[in-house]
Parts: structure tokens; sequence; C-alpha cells
């Protein structure tokens, strides 16, 4: 172990650098075609063959002494359309695109462990998959899985993390079970009669309405819903009217229903089917008309035991003290739950908050920023995490039960 993480202090400076080159050049989703170049030019150099894959994403496997399981590390690349703030050398240089979530963390953390990982790899009893994936921000994950990253060769297991500004740096976030919510966006729009504020009997009134249906939809929370099952309802966005004296024609509102445990119209809570009713009846009561649109974003996150147990074990190798490792979970979504939902896998949270390195904000912040000495601690949890999987592989229930079905 100690070779490893002296190796990865050898390759700080490299890591800073690509790092800094991809925040400087943020890109959108599904337009990182710079992104894709420079992580294609610098496997290639690995002596590793890669592979496009659902428009700039970029796929590359490192085959292991010995055959053996697949196991996938995943990165992910895409920016946000918001303009950075920061007063930093490395400023970002495309107008209104900011790396703001730490995906430039991500792929740098990513590169520098596969030139480790093909430097050891006569301790790869079987095959690790590289995946740099686009359009996190937007679900992109699904895409990639219908376009087959998940087959050629048939993925087995699957490890990830994010960097984390909602914990200090030096700590490390991993928990079996739902970590991450899953994450349902909705629209409405509640159709009234407009009219003068002088005489609202002449009028239908769709503020009103919009006003008991943001109060209403709270009680889910703790009315119909267990309290042991987190649920948030959020009202993000509300427009409508012209003047103080007029009551506007309609109103529309925007938010998110987050959940961490499996929603849909199949499961025992029904967070957004539920809400959708009591949204229709309100509306009925106010003898308005509505329109509901739900987008289906993302499941939630829900992590392997087993897969737990070894990121555990590779995070008491890399952080000195086991206080250092807490649980964590977050009612912030990830389409990384695409992949989890399909193999055993985990992902976990590694802090970079330090108020000395700027790094405190919340991501989606336009000062976002991180403490560049904990990609580190991310490199060192992507190699040992990955050798450590492929050491126990054969007590892993789910790899015994696919040798016995091959048998």
């Amino acid at each position: 172990m100690q070779d490893i993480l002296r190796r990865i202090e050898d390759l700080y400076d490299e890591l800073v650098a690509i790092r800094r080159d991809l925040h400087m050049y943020p890109e959108l989703g599904f337009e990182e075609q710079r992104t894709a170049g420079v992580i294609e030019k610098y496997l290639r150099k690995l002596g590793l063959e890669t592979q496009r894959m659902t428009k700039t994403g970029v796929v590359a496997l490192i085959e292991g002494s010995q055959p053996g399981p697949v196991l996938m590390l995943r990165a992910d690349m895409d920016a946000l359309p918001m303009e950075e703030e920061n007063d930093i050398t490395y400023k970002s240089r495309n107008p209104g695109v900011m790396h703001a979530c730490g995906h430039d963390a991500h792929v740098a953390m990513l590169l520098i462990a596969a030139k480790i990982l093909v430097e050891k790899r006569d301790q790869i009893k079987g095959t690790i998959k590289l995946v740099f994936q686009p359009n996190e921000e937007v679900a992109g994950a699904i895409h990639m899985i219908n376009d087959g990253v998940l087959e050629s060769p048939k993925v087995d297991a699957v490890m990830g993390q994010h960097i984390w500004s909602f914990m200090e740096s030096g700590k490390i976030g991993i928990a079996s079970g739902p970590i991450m919510s899953g994450l349902d966006v909705f629209k409405i729009r509640v159709i009234g009669k407009g009219g003068h504020t002088g005489a609202p009997e002449n009028s239908i009134d769709p503020v009103l309405c919009a006003a008991n249906v943001i109060q209403s939809v709270q009680m889910l929370q703790t009315r119909e819903i267990s309290n042991l099952n987190s649920t948030v309802i959020m009202f993000g966005k509300i427009s409508g009217g012209t003047k103080g004296s007029i009551i506007p024609d309609e109103i529309e509102m925007e938010g998110t229903i987050r959940f961490l445990y499996k929603g849909g119209p199949d499961s025992e809570e029904q967070p957004t089917e539920r809400f959708i009713r009591i949204v229709r009846g309100i509306c009925t009561t106010h003898r308005c008309e509505c329109e509901i649109a739900i987008e289906h974003e993302n499941i939630p996150l829900i992590n392997d035991e087993e897969m737990s147990d070894l990121a555990y074990q590779a995070a008491q190798m890399v952080f000195p003290s086991t206080r250092a490792i807490e649980i964590n979970r977050s009612l912030a979504s990830e389409d990384f739950s695409e992949f989890t939902d399909r193999v055993p896998g985990v992902f976990i949270f590694l802090g970079t908050a330090n108020p000395e390195a700027g790094s405190d904000y919340a991501h989606h912040n336009n000062c976002f920023n991180i403490d560049e000495p904990t990609m580190k601690q991310g490199v060192a949890m992507h190699v040992l995490g990955a050798l450590n999987f492929f050491e126990h592989a054969e007590t892993l229930s789910f790899i015994k039960n696919l040798e016995q079905k091959q048998d």
C-alpha cells in the first residue's frame, strides 16, 4: 500500500495540472469533445485502446494478468451552465460554463488511477473497465447503459465517487443501502379565469389555488409517508401575472420531489403519484384546471452491502483515523444510481471542504472550488478499492452466484 501512496504523491503535480486544464475548458453535457480528447490521449499513452460511446463518452479496458470478473470505475465529465466568479489563474475560459460540481477532479483522479492500475496489472485478476461518462447533470448514465456500456465485457460490479464540499477535507463518507435520493422534477400549470382584483367573484383565482397547492402537498411528508422514509417536496419557481391589480389567467410552478427509497407507481410510498392526486384535487376545489408534467430524472442510489464493505476496507488504508470515515447520505441525486440498479456497486463521498482553500462553497455555486490535495485520497480510493475488489472477489456472494450459473 505504501508504494501506491508514494506513487500518488509523485504524480500529484500531474494530477493538479490535468484538473486545472479541464477546469479552464468546461463543456456541457454531450458537448465534452475537448474533454474526451484529453482523456483519449492520456489513456492511449498508457497503452490502452479507447472507444467513444454515447457521443462524447470514453471507455477503455485494463486487462489484468489473470482472467476474472469485470469491475467498472466511472467518472463524470460535464460542467454546468454557470458563470464562474472565482479569482483563480485557472478560471473557466468558456463564458457561461463552469465546473461547479467537481467533475473536472473526477476525471483527473480516474486518469491518474488508471496510470497506477496499469502499472499494477500483475495484481489484477480480471478486467477494469474505465468509463468517462457525459451529461451526468441530466441523467446521461441511462444513455450509456442503453448503448451497452455494461456489456462487452459484461460488468460484474461498479465503483464511483464524488468529491463533496458538504464534508470537510480529510473525511470520507461510506454507507450501504440508500445514500442519494430519487428525483422527480415537476411542472404545474394552474389555469383559472383572469379579472379585476376589485371584483374577484367574477374570476377564478389561480394564485390562491397555487398557494394552497404549495402548502397542502407538504402533508405528504408527515401524514401519508413514513417519517422514516425521507421525502422532500420543494418549489423552486413560481411565475404568473402582470400587475398587482390584475387576477392572472394562470400560474406556473416548478419544483422537485426527492425520496430516499424506491419510488414509482409500484412502490409502497408512491410520492409522485400522491403528489399528483393532491394537486388535482385542490385545483378541482378551486374550480381551476391544471396541467402536470413529471420528468423522472433519477432513481435512488443504493449501495450494495458487500461492495460498501470493500470500500470501507480501502478507506481504512487511505485515511489515518477511522474517525475520518463517516456514514453519509444525501437528498441530492446522482445518475450513478442507474448503474447500481443493475449491478452491485458502491458510491462514496470524498470530503473537500476547507475554508482556508475557499472550498467550502456548495456544489452548483458560482464560487465552487475544491481543496486539491484531497484528490490524492480520491486516487487512492480508486486504486486500493479496485485492488481490494479483485483480492476478495471470490468471497463475494454475487460473484459466487455468477460462477455457479456459468457452471
